[in-house]
């Protein structure tokens, strides 16, 4: 005699629940973490502190904002880390003729980066992971031969600005992000080529034969990732008042993936939430700080961030298969 199948509660449609956990579980993960560190958590919620996460995680927003926009595509990018680290390498060179050439090089590098990535998917027709798993590699080990291995000091105090300075109260780190993700979002929702992003993410065979320009727009988001991430590159250089290659950006591709997906943006394209995005890097960096806060060690707070993400591809799963 075998056992039935587990079902939900009668009376809870579970296709529901997930597509309401999708739309604004993000949000009351977010809003759970707050109140528990408000009630918890000594000094966790003074403004400090507050400012001092938002800085921390702005570059991750940053960097979320542009592989969103690839993931809407049923794309994903894994050279965002490399290319931060790019930027970062190239920018201390040119400061010597001041802080806006030195930006327009480094943004430079990220268009570079973009074009090839886009390129290769959109012309030579590989598998994304596979067109952007070169850039992840010879990235940084360009932008290792670039610094020549060393760490260099930024002495540039326009730029070491950018990473300390506030605008009436709120750090310009914080308010770049925040002035981007509207920007995104007005691209997303109020532009052709938002709508045509997420039609070529939807059904990309379609898109085509609709006589959409698949190519260019997916080169173009390409690009935009690209950009995004050598602009968190020199931000984050700025924050950390040293270009190390090395180092910078380690990692960035799965925490920029994590916050895409946890913000409700199925991996499989069609669909970009660019407030969920915001919000799910705030959700992993609260989490991260929380359990470390507690004395949990940092490994534990791996564990925990990757149960969130298989929580939120469940979900997603269970949304599309309704």
């Amino acid at each position: 005699m075998t056992a039935a199948p587990y079902s939900l509660p009668r009376g809870i449609d579970r296709p529901r629940v997930a597509d309401w956990l999708q739309r604004y579980g993000v949000y009351a993960a977010v809003a759970a973490l707050l109140i528990f560190n408000w009630i918890f958590t000594d000094h966790f919620m003074t403004t400090d502190n507050l400012r001092t996460q938002l800085v921390q995680v702005s570059p991750v927003v940053i960097v979320a904002l542009g592989m969103a926009l690839v993931i809407g595509t049923e794309g994903v990018d894994l050279s965002v880390g490399s290319t931060m680290a790019l930027a970062s390498s190239v920018l201390p060179l040119y400061l010597g003729y001041g802080l806006l050439p030195s930006l327009l090089v480094a943004l430079l590098a990220g268009i570079l980066v973009g074009l090839v990535n886009g390129s290769l998917v959109a012309l030579v027709g590989l598998q994304p992971i596979v067109a952007t798993l070169a850039l992840f590699v010879g990235g940084r080990g360009l932008a290792l031969v670039i610094a020549d291995g060393q760490l260099k000091q930024i002495e540039n105090q326009n730029l070491l600005d950018l990473g300390t300075n506030s605008v009436i109260g709120i750090p310009i780190v914080v308010l770049i992000a925040g002035v981007l993700a509207l920007l995104v979002a007005f691209l997303v929702q109020r532009t052709t080529f938002g709508r045509q992003l997420v039609a070529i993410g939807g059904n990309r065979a379609a898109a085509t034969l609709a006589g959409l320009p698949v190519k260019r727009v997916l080169i173009g988001v390409y690009v935009l990732c690209g950009v995004l991430a050598s602009l968190a590159g020199v931000l984050a250089t700025a924050r950390l008042t040293a270009s190390d290659p090395s180092s910078l950006g380690n990692l960035m591709e799965l925490s920029a993936i994590t916050a895409v997906v946890v913000g409700g943006t199925p991996l499989t394209g069609g669909s970009v939430r660019v407030l969920g995005t915001v919000f799910g890097a705030l959700l992993m960096q609260l989490l991260h700080a929380t359990l470390v806060t507690h004395n949990l060690h940092d490994s534990t707070a791996q564990m925990v961030q990757a149960g969130i993400i298989l929580v939120a591809v469940y979900v997603a799963r269970e949304r599309r298969s309704r």
